[in-house]
């Protein structure tokens, strides 16, 4: 009789949510229905005008309500109290750089930007050439680039095993520890306990996957070059890294640039595996992570909504010179 009744509560509870749920796919399909109907019966000067709107009007309306207006709210936060209530004006950007813990964290947000985004593409360049020249290439890339099949947190969840640790005395289940060992090295440090050699062993995760990205993008830049200068410039003697350096590199620097930039936006965006290995403890924390903290594990809403005017600011020129590059690429073909 009991589990009747738990059923019954649990159906009376379903019930309603697939009801709304039905709903507003019907309403959402009566809309687009009118707004086609309405376009196809628009004749003349206004036709134009008519549809544009009716195709740009719910996309936009989209975009305010889900990106503009918390935007706005996110910037009045910033120069609000924790509450959100009382003014304090630039109050928490003034914490955000002159904190120590907050240095600390900046600190190593510019280490992400900077080493983690030029070693992923450098290592994909490096690989997308030399995969081109070895049999079965499409093997080699798919084992490459699978990683990237995987969430951060499940790369973070498979480095961890690498990275694992036991106390002295005990045995060491470690991958990179048992290799240590094997070189001599008797104890072996608590690898994420390590400062600073904990952030770049999380930088490594991040290269681990985004390398096999960087690879294939320009493994697919570099095919696209047009072979006869490649015979043109080899019939003048250059071969080798003198024909990468002054024929393949410039014919590709484009795709390499947008490579780059789009790995650093995803850098300063970071959040999955630093909370996924460390949680931002041990002197490994980044802007992102921190805004989380600061948000939903402190409650300081003015805090967190100025590291994330801070992050906004700092995505900004790397998306806006992506767009310049990609733009420019496309006037040139």
């Amino acid at each position: 009789m009991t589990t009747t009744n738990a059923w019954s509560d649990v159906w009376s509870q379903l019930v309603p949510k697939f009801g709304q749920i039905l709903f507003s796919i019907a309403l959402f399909a009566a809309v687009l229905v009118i707004a086609f109907w309405l376009a196809s019966r628009a004749r003349g000067k206004a036709e134009r005008p008519v549809v544009v709107t009716l195709m740009l009007g719910p996309a936009i309306v989209l975009v305010a309500i889900g990106l503009v207006v918390p935007g706005l709210q996110t910037i009045l936060f910033s120069v609000r109290d924790p509450y959100g209530q009382g003014f304090v004006g630039l109050q928490n950007f003034g914490w955000a750089f002159t904190d120590p813990g907050m240095r600390q964290t900046l600190t190593n947000t510019v280490l992400w930007i900077v080493l983690a985004p030029i070693l992923s593409t450098g290592i994909g360049l490096l690989l997308a050439v030399l995969v081109d020249r070895i049999k079965r290439e499409a093997l080699a890339k798919a084992l490459i680039f699978m990683p990237m099949a995987i969430s951060f947190v499940g790369a973070s969840v498979v480095w961890k095993f690498v990275y694992q640790y036991a106390g002295p005395g005990n045995p060491q289940i470690g991958l990179l520890s048992s290799i240590v060992m094997a070189f001599g090295v008797k104890n072996p440090p608590n690898w994420m306990l390590t400062q600073p050699l904990n952030t770049f062993l999380l930088m490594v995760i991040y290269i681990w996957v985004q390398t096999g990205f960087a690879m294939v993008v320009l493994s697919a830049a570099i095919k696209a070059v047009p072979m006869d200068i490649n015979e043109a410039a080899s019939l003048d003697g250059a071969t080798g890294f003198r024909l990468f350096r002054t024929i393949t590199m410039p014919m590709v620097r484009g795709t390499f640039v947008v490579v780059l930039t789009t790995a650093m936006v995803a850098t300063l965006k970071l959040f999955d595996i630093v909370r996924t290995m460390t949680g931002g403890n041990f002197g490994t924390s980044v802007l992102a992570n921190e805004m989380y903290s600061q948000t939903f594990v402190q409650f300081n809403s003015g805090h967190g909504a100025a590291l994330a005017v801070i992050l906004f600011i700092g995505v900004t020129p790397m998306i806006w010179y992506n767009v310049r590059s990609l733009r420019k690429e496309r006037t040139i073909r």
